[in-house]
């Protein structure tokens, strides 16, 4: 039988970046693992997974919770970092005061 670390060496995903997922869409990590593995596999993956990262500091910093998107902004720095297909657009830039 697969354990979750087994399935999350497989997909190519990082703790972190499952646990992004996880936020954004509310879910479980076993099914944020599921999804990730699914964006793995199409087309603009790195470009979903950095507009959650975005979207999940922004959610971060309009409740208050400065401390989860300081460490959100230094996980979405290592992100652009590794994952060199990601370009920011104009409508993917970092929220007001993240720049």
């Amino acid at each position: 039988m697969l354990t979750i670390e087994d399935c999350i060496a497989m997909c190519r995903l990082t703790d972190e970046e499952i646990d992004a997922i996880a936020e954004h869409e509310d879910l479980s990590t076993k099914t944020a693992l599921e999804m990730g593995h699914y964006f793995c596999k199409t087309i603009n993956s790195e470009l979903r997974l950095n507009r959650i990262i975005a979207d999940d500091i922004e959610a971060a910093t309009e409740r208050g919770d400065f401390a989860h998107a300081a460490k959100l902004r230094r996980f979405i720095q290592y992100f652009l970092e590794h994952h060199a297909g990601v370009l920011l657009h104009d409508d993917q830039k970092a929220p007001k005061g993240q720049a």
